[in-house]
């Protein structure tokens, strides 16, 4: 009667961890499919940028190229002339616009399907050693949670990486990757 008992608790053990060892490859084999399936969606980039002169939109179309991305242009709501751009002149629209930081110019128009974004590079051109402030216009009047934003900026003389650290620090609630300077 024993060796019945001991042979049937073998057996019954057996069953179950055969039953087990079943169900762990069902399970691996469902955690593999999904991690393929998210490794096989395409992340959908947007390259958006400012530019004032055309060497931004320049860079921008390359990186769109590159990155397989639709391209978005900041456009501002009342266009800059060479005079604005004047940084030389402290009465010059850029200079007001940079040294006051609460700056916001209008931009013309919104970038209506950026939900559709997975990826949204920002670019422009570096002024007073950061975006300029349309670029805040941009962010504020969008919503990029659940976004990697990266930044590419184009610069006479400076790094991205100030620039790139000043949006970091005044938009804390977004996802901030890769930063590149493309001249």
């Amino acid at each position: 009667m024993k060796k019945h008992i001991m042979i049937l608790a073998a057996i019954l053990g057996i069953s179950l961890t055969a039953c087990s060892q079943g169900n762990n490859k069902k399970e691996n084999k469902q955690a593999t499919q999904t991690t393929e399936t998210q490794e096989n969606k395409e992340m959908k980039t947007l390259v958006v940028y400012f530019s004032a002169t055309g060497t931004t939109k320049a860079a921008a179309q390359r990186l769109a190229k590159e990155k397989n991305a639709d391209l978005y242009e900041i456009t501002p709501e009342v266009p800059y002339t060479d005079a604005d751009l004047n940084w030389r002149d402290k009465q010059s629209r850029s200079t007001k616009e940079m040294t006051d930081k609460s700056s916001r110019p209008a931009i013309a128009g919104r970038c209506e399907n950026i939900a559709d974004y997975d990826v949204v590079w920002i670019g422009f051109p570096v002024w007073w050693y950061t975006a300029p402030t349309i670029i805040n216009t941009f962010i504020e009047a969008h919503d990029l949670s659940g976004k990697t934003l990266c930044v590419f900026a184009t610069s006479g003389g400076s790094g991205v990486s100030g620039s790139a650290n000043d949006l970091k620090k005044a938009y804390p609630q977004y996802t901030w990757g890769e930063s590149r300077l493309m001249n």
